[in-house]
């Protein structure tokens, strides 16, 4: 049997604020911090102009940037690591995060 991609992979693709907004939605699994779980699915899913949108919004809502995964490490201090992350870590940084 042979498989067929039914879509294909859009990179750069930038959201409205609405598309954004759903982000905020994303039920973290147990023993993960929501707000660590909204941050990286949203660094790991989004373009770093809607990264930053999204951060915005994450904040207005309440959510702690310096939220921590199950490991005590923020996602600041996740990404700083990471080639690409670089300047997803300056939007973190800018709105606060350590």
């Amino acid at each position: 049997m042979t498989f067929v991609k039914d879509k294909q992979k859009i990179l750069g693709e930038t959201f409205d604020d609405e598309r954004i907004k759903t982000f905020l939605h994303f039920k973290a699994p147990q023993n993960v911090n929501p707000s660590f779980h909204l941050l990286e699915k949203s660094y790991r899913g989004m373009n770093i102009g809607n990264f930053d949108t999204f951060v915005n919004f994450f904040l207005d809502s309440g959510h702690n940037i310096n939220a921590k995964n199950p490991e005590g490490k923020t996602l600041l201090s996740i990404i700083q690591e990471h080639g690409h992350g670089k300047v997803y870590a300056v939007v973190l940084k800018k709105y606060g995060g350590i």
